[in-house]
């Protein structure tokens, strides 16, 4: 089983991230109480935090030149996008107005970054396979980082998101 890890590609990480994510949305979508959906957000968000980090500090740099220009901007934007929904739910609360909307529109935004990753014609991974990338060594690197970031966010928390596109 450790060598499957260990061969494991970036895109399938980054895909592996991504039912993760749509799991605990799942999850939340049937959780009742204010505690177990805000313990819930908060994993969502932490999930989803780590997973930008490592797309945007490790992932995006190396396929940059072998994925359309267009589709790397528009991922940054959603990344972006989903951040500042990522930093209100963070402040916020289950019993606040907009939270439930607010949930559902990460979804939702989360839900469309995925599919034009992955699954729509040409997707972002579909072009990263055709290029001169070694996935698995990209995908080590990935994993370290990844690790390294969830002992950060047990230890002492993560930063708060940074926007990249949409700085103002």
């Amino acid at each position: 089983m450790a060598q499957a890890k260990v061969s494991r590609d970036a895109l399938q990480m980054l895909a592996d991230d991504h039912r993760t994510v749509e799991a605990l949305f799942e999850t939340y979508d049937n959780a009742r109480g204010e505690a177990a959906q805000r313990k819930i957000v908060q994993q969502i968000c932490e999930e989803l935090i780590i997973h930008a980090m490592v797309e945007e500090q490790i992932f995006y740099p190396a396929v940059r030149e072998a994925v359309e220009d267009d589709m790397m901007d528009e991922a940054q934007v959603e990344h972006d996008s989903a951040k500042t929904l990522i930093i209100s739910l963070q402040q916020g609360s289950p019993s606040d107005a907009y939270y439930d909307a607010k949930v559902s529109v990460l979804k939702e935004q989360v839900e469309h970054h995925v599919y034009e990753e992955e699954r729509q014609r040409g997707s972002m991974f579909a072009q990263a396979r055709k290029a001169d990338i070694d996935l698995v060594a990209l995908g080590a690197q990935m994993v370290e980082l990844k690790k390294q970031l969830q002992k950060q966010a047990k230890a002492e928390g993560l930063p708060r998101p940074e926007l990249v596109a949409l700085a103002v």
